[in-house]
């Protein structure tokens, strides 16, 4: 009898929403800002445009970082702007980061 309580309760309160999406900052702590880009047509030329949907998410341990592809899941609100938490980091990030600094010290100098 339990299992069916718990079964029409998960039912009533609706499936939570489960998107894919990369990270774009981490500069936060715990918080994440992930972008779940899709593909929308033009109501009148028909032509497909990329749009893009920013979600800020909740990252207990701060496991993720810029670049990677992470699945997030709705949530209850945890702050002003999340509403989403990691789920699982589905790939990670190809390159590493380097620090801004560190790049504009390697670059030559133009001497024109």
């Amino acid at each position: 009898m339990v299992n069916s309580e718990e079964h029409m309760s998960e039912a009533t309160r609706g499936r939570r929403k489960v998107v894919i999406g990369i990270v774009t900052s981490d500069k936060m702590n715990k918080t994440r800002r992930v972008e779940v880009p899709r593909l929308v047509q033009h109501p009148r030329y028909g032509k497909y445009v990329r749009r893009r949907t920013i979600c800020y998410v909740h990252d207990e341990n701060n496991e993720s970082h810029v670049g990677d592809t992470v699945k997030i899941m709705e949530t209850r609100p945890l702050s002003k702007l999340k509403r989403w938490r990691l789920v699982e980091i589905v790939a990670r990030a190809t390159t590493q980061r380097v620090a801004s600094n560190e790049t504009l010290a390697q670059e030559p100098a133009s001497s024109s």
